[in-house]
């Protein structure tokens, strides 16, 4: 174990606090963190120490209890208490000589987070950031919350407890009952492993062992969400409402799947699901949670209608909302979806998002300074507007018909009620609440000239806004878990406009595959098949990927194939999935039972996670194991391999017992038990010869225009996989998606045959290899064992 003498020095370097009983000294040891947001509380009174092994032995040699605070970059409230009490000398002095304060970036380490964030939740009902815990030197928690007001809050309601009051209850406590306290950590650490114990009850005999999960289990979780649906504003919950985009992308998912699952959940049912999930997509690209100046969406809404954002921009909900648009407009053609996809791939396709060497940042802050002279930071500053600003940017005309197009007005239009700070008075928060035609009528001008008026408008006002204004700090960190997840939604994007907008098309898998290869080039490590997750300011972090980073990426790398046919990205995602099988699988006797989220070895020097959790349940974030369930059904599909399959099953009913009460919660492995059980098909296209058979072909659907073009060979046959297909590429892991090369000509051409290797690892292409027997191009169709020949 590392020493501690880095983190004790001589009383002139301290920062804030004075000497415990002990002697010791602390000074803030942040700046060498690759966080931004670790690094920002680098010049805080308060001694802040990172998460290592020096902490830990500084908390045990001094018997201190150690104050964890966890946070990100882009969080208000984060920022609000930075402002309220870790600037403060007064909780500096008595943190600093009663504890260790540790500061976490709970996007660096989720597992830190998740950990401690079941403890708060199940302790206060609540959770969420900052997330702060005292804990023992052993790392057991023994009491926590979220955000509390400081010393510098301008006013502490009624019955409130400060922050300060809780650091003297709990310096006083510890030091009258520690026994008391460590018997506490121990019993609450012990129910935190029994609640971790899911998915694994499921082999301790409470089901039968041969039992699979019944596809009944979809209509339960359907039930459910009908149940929960907010009729007039779209979602499935009151305020505060969150995208939740697992959950729309497993209703847009019940019209894709095959027609057993149809049987089961009903026609009229799925139709449904569809509409729910589509009116909250609608909604949401009307709302406030959307930039409608710029370009992506806010983590979530402070109101049931979608109209006062929360104004975080993260890169995981940019990411997955585009991949649910796009499904949401490939069932209905639905015009607004498709603008929502064009705004989200800019978003991604842009600064400041996307980095100069490919991959993707983290967020962007809510909070920034309203003009370069101000020195406070305000929510939302960059994205609200008063009546004045639109009228001095637009004229008086513009400014007239576009305040009722986003429903600007002369006194602002966010309730008091949600502006507990004064932050929002006068402002405007842009959301769509008249149409081009409505407001023709009212202005008495042609639904063209008004288009043409809010086109023009958008962009001044885009130009005024970054001229002016300060934009909100970027966490300029690239995570590989949530690059993973815009790599998938990119190449779904590309698949998408392959029929409709070429050069869109052409953007979007360049994107996805520069991030792919950046990953691969310096967040991966050839030698031992590990990834690391985080890459900043020209180097990789010290951090070992987690399962998340293998679950994601390996599902983006498996888009990135359905979209470009290069089997690289599929011996990537097939050389990630046996790291992860290695490292992070849980093993019940003999038998696979689901993934953990941190792997078996922890990391030299650093401590090791208090608990091991396995995650089945869909959040913020897709279900680990239900993206992994899913990785291992298209891979077993995509290699012929039967042990993926077998891996598949497991994992699902590793969770079986939890699945079978509250189905709803885990609908990234319901993609997993459709898929067993009515079995995953895959559309394999042969490319035999080069001579095209049709000289030309409908390039574009009825969307834009009928023009025919030549097209090659390869292109047809990629467009008659697209259709044979259908909607399901990319959508669920029921329907996969390949072409191999097998001419002669490029049978040993390790170089030039973007199949070479598929065609060795997947046993039922390798007698394809060089084959003379087949002349002409086509497709194979498989299910179930069995496979039929369709000429293209």
């Amino acid at each position: 174990m590392a020493t501690a003498t880095t983190g004790i020095h001589d009383h002139e370097r301290t920062h804030g606090g004075g000497s415990s009983e002990t002697g010791l000294k602390l000074v803030n040891r942040l700046q060498q963190s690759k966080s931004p947001y670790v690094r920002a509380h680098g010049d805080n009174p308060v001694a802040w120490q990172p998460w290592d092994a020096e902490a830990i032995e500084l908390a045990k040699r001094h018997n201190r209890l150690i104050f964890l605070s966890i946070g990100y970059s882009a969080c208000h409230w984060c920022h609000v208490m930075e402002k309220e009490s870790f600037v403060s000398s007064e909780v500096a002095g008595i943190l600093n000589e009663f504890f260790i304060p540790i500061k976490v970036d709970r996007e660096e380490r989720p597992d830190i987070d998740d950990i401690y964030m079941n403890y708060v939740q199940a302790t206060t009902g609540s959770g969420g950031w900052p997330l702060n815990v005292f804990l023992t030197p052993d790392l057991e928690p023994i009491f926590g919350g979220t955000y509390w007001p400081g010393p510098n809050t301008s006013s502490i309601g009624p019955g409130t407890t400060s922050f300060m009051e809780i650091l003297e209850k709990l310096r006083d406590v510890w030091k009258t009952q520690e026994q008391q306290c460590r018997d506490s950590g121990k019993t609450i650490t012990k129910q935190l492993q029994d609640f971790a114990e899911e998915g694994t009850h499921s082999q301790h005999g409470e089901r039968e062992a041969d039992e699979d999960l019944e596809l009944e289990l979809v209509e339960e979780a359907y039930q459910h969400f009908v149940s929960r649906y907010d009729s007039i504003n779209g979602g499935f919950s009151t305020a505060p409402k969150f995208p939740a985009p697992a959950n729309l992308a497993f209703l847009l998912r019940l019209g894709c799947y095959p027609t057993a699952v149809l049987d089961i959940v009903g026609q009229d049912e799925c139709e449904k699901a569809t509409v729910m999930a589509v009116q909250t997509l609608i909604n949401m690209a009307r709302g406030g949670i959307r930039d409608h100046i710029g370009h992506g969406f806010a983590r979530y809404s402070v109101t049931a209608d979608w109209s006062l954002p929360h104004f975080e921009k993260m890169l995981y909900d940019q990411a997955q909302l585009l991949s649910v648009y796009i499904d949401a407009f490939r069932l209905t053609h639905h015009p607004e979806l498709l603008g929502a996809v064009y705004d989200l791939i800019t978003y991604l396709t842009s600064a400041p998002i996307q980095s100069s060497t490919g991959g993707f940042y983290s967020s962007e802050d809510a909070d920034s300074l309203p003009n370069p002279t101000d020195t406070e930071k305000r929510e939302g500053a960059f994205y609200v507007w008063t009546m004045k600003e639109f009228t001095q940017v637009l004229g008086q005309r513009d400014a007239g018909v576009c305040a009722r197009h986003w429903g600007v007005l002369p006194d602002g239009n966010v309730s008091p009620e949600h502006d507990p700070h004064d932050e929002f008075m006068n402002q405007n928060v842009l959301a769509i609440r008249a149409t081009p035609s409505k407001l023709a009528k009212e202005f008495g001008l042609s639904e063209e000239e008004v288009v043409k008026i809010i086109k023009s408008a958008r962009q001044r006002l885009r130009d005024h806004r970054n001229k002016v204004r300060v934009r909100p700090n970027l966490d300029d960190k690239i995570i590989v878990a949530w690059n993973g997840l815009a790599i998938g939604a990119l190449a779904k994007a590309s698949i998408l406009f392959e029929s409709i907008d070429g050069g869109k098309a052409l953007q979007c898998r360049e994107a996805a595959t520069k991030a792919a290869t950046f990953i691969k080039n310096h967040m991966f490590d050839k030698p031992t098949g590990r990834l690391w997750r985080i890459y900043r300011d020209g180097s990789r972090g010290e951090t070992p990927g987690f399962a998340d980073d293998y679950a994601y990426l390996i599902a983006g790398l498996l888009d990135l194939y359905e979209a470009t046919f290069d089997d690289s990205y599929l011996q990537f995602a097939d050389q990630l999935q046996s790291y992860l099988d290695a490292n992070f699988q849980a093993i019940s006797g003999s038998t696979p039972a689901g993934y953990y989220n941190t792997p078996s070895v922890t990391t030299p020097g650093a401590p090791g996670p208090l608990i091991r959790l396995k995650t089945g349940t869909d959040s913020a974030t897709p279900s680990i194991n239900g993206v992994v369930a899913s990785n291992l059904m298209r891979l077993s599909a995509l290699l012929a391999d039967e042990k993926y399959r077998d891996q598949a099953r497991q994992t699902c009913n590793s969770f079986a017992v939890e699945i079978l009460q509250h189905p709803f919660l885990f609908v990234g492995l319901l993609d997993a038990v459709v898929a067993l059980e009515t079995g995953a098909r895959s559309v394999t296209g042969v490319f035999c010869s080069a001579d095209v058979t049709e000289t030309s072909v409908p390039r574009a659907d009825s969307l834009l225009d009928k023009t025919e073009q030549p097209v090659s060979a390869w292109e047809l046959i990629v467009q008659k996989i697209r259709a044979e297909c259908r909607l399901a590429v990319s959508s669920t892991c029921t329907t996969n998606a390949a072409l191999v090369d097998v001419r002669p000509s490029h049978a040993g051409d390790f170089v030039g045959n973007p199949s070479f290797w598929l065609l060795g690892r997947n046993p039922l292409l390798k007698s394809l290899r060089g084959s003379t027997g087949q002349k002409k191009n086509h497709l194979m169709l498989c299910e179930s064992g069995s496979c039929r020949i369709v000429d293209v």
